[in-house]
């Protein structure tokens, strides 16, 4: 069907689409708020999604600011561990403050709850609805870390930590999802447990899932033999799984001679990183710090096998990056992987916490020519389907929902 677009003004602009068959859809042009409490910094994971989650709806016609924590709080006044609650009441204030300014805020999680609780106790027809997005599900982090502190591990995560995080960042984190009109959640364990535990009822909270750029599909040349160059992608941290990355490639360097690994992105200085590893694997490890965006993609394409070992996600850029260039991924079934990669087919799932079954996973793959390159090849399939201009639709749809239900409330 052939369309012609026609700019119409009323008391809200809109795009109207005519088709050849009468057919005609309306797509409201919204003045969009996406807030998170991190720093703009676009190399970082959930930064990134807020620039490309705006970008794509700023394609499609509409309005978008971007809050970040800097942008809100150059100066805090409060003590560190209640920055995020800060955070959360200034967006609120700012929001009430101006209500028109914005036909709908989304705001992720935690940061949303202040304003949640606001419009419960002081309502108001003049405030813009409220759409959530979470990345995953805090209840499926704290499990993890508390596996990890159990084995002397996660000492960030200990009995105390736990309470705290039970009593303040969990309380965020359900008040948030709880008090929002509409919410997005970046894995289906997430959107689940978001419906289930909260009470909203089909239809308010939705899966949209992160995407990848255009400019990482490419073309990969296969080599014959046997894989040689490993790529870790993230910050070095204890849910990232990086213990038993580094065991793993410990055993795997004493089997396999040529073997490397690069360490990429990882924010730490490279003398940190190496003293986890065995002495003797350390000669093989490249480690790098800070990768900008721009060369991402070259870095991907430079490697052979990317393994990502990390034991909690939302759904990780990393992955869906390397499955865009035919990287062939070797990932925990968990959380945001297993939702994307289906284990032999367009990718590797090894269960989380595992060393000696990361290790013998890569080894394999590692030593097979013809079965990477077909995993790798169905996963840049894959990948197609998760573009952001995909995506971008998908988040247009929720917060479409939650500014025509504001509207047909105020008619009636």
């Amino acid at each position: 069907m052939r369309w012609n677009i026609q700019r119409v003004r009323g008391e809200d602009e809109a795009l109207v689409l005519r088709g050849n068959l009468g057919k005609v859809a309306t797509f409201l042009r919204m003045k969009i708020l996406i807030a998170s409490g991190v720093r703009r910094v676009r190399e970082a994971g959930a930064a990134g999604v807020v620039f490309y989650h705006a970008e794509g709806l700023q394609k499609l016609g509409h309005r978008v600011e971007t809050w970040f924590f800097d942008d809100v709080l150059p100066n805090t006044k409060w003590p560190p561990k209640f920055q995020d609650l800060e955070f959360a009441s200034t967006i609120s204030r700012r929001i009430r403050k101006e209500p028109g300014r914005f036909d709908v805020v989304n705001l992720h999680a935690p940061w949303g709850c202040v304003y949640g609780i606001s419009r419960s106790m002081f309502p108001s027809s003049e405030l813009p609805p409220y759409v959530f997005t979470m990345q995953g599900s805090e209840e499926r982090y704290a499990l993890a870390m508390k596996l990890e502190a159990k084995k002397g591990r996660a000492t960030n995560f200990s009995r105390k930590n736990r309470a705290w995080h039970r009593l303040y960042h969990q309380t965020m984190y359900d008040f948030s999802i709880s008090k929002a009109d509409f919410g997005a959640v970046a894995n289906r364990e997430g959107w689940i447990l978001s419906e289930l535990k909260y009470g909203h009822v089909p239809g308010r909270v939705w899966y949209v899932p992160n995407g990848t750029e255009a400019s990482f599909f490419r073309e990969r040349s296969f080599g014959e033999g046997p894989a040689q160059k490993l790529l870790y992608v993230g910050t070095w941290l204890d849910r990232k799984g990086v213990f038993y990355l580094a065991e793993a490639f410990g055993m795997l360097a004493a089997r396999m001679p040529e073997l490397t690994l690069t360490i990429a992105g990882c924010l730490m200085p490279e003398e940190m990183v190496k003293k986890d590893f065995p002495e003797q694997a350390q000669a093989r490890l490249t480690v790098i710090s800070k990768v900008s965006r721009g060369d991402m993609p070259g870095l991907y394409a430079a490697h052979d096998v990317l393994v990502f070992p990390s034991l909690v996600e939302g759904m990780p850029l990393t992955m869906l990056e390397a499955m865009a260039t035919a990287m062939p991924v070797v990932t925990t079934n968990t959380c945001g992987m297993a939702d994307v990669l289906e284990d032999g087919v367009n990718g590797l799932l090894v269960p989380p916490a595992g060393s000696a079954e990361l290790a013998r996973v890569v080894e394999g793959i590692c030593k097979a020519a013809e079965f990477r390159r077909g995993i790798g090849i169905a996963g840049q399939v894959t990948a197609r389907r998760y573009t952001w201009d995909l995506i971008s639709r998908r988040m247009e749809h929720v917060l479409t929902m939650a500014v025509e239900e504001k509207r047909a409330s105020a008619r009636w």
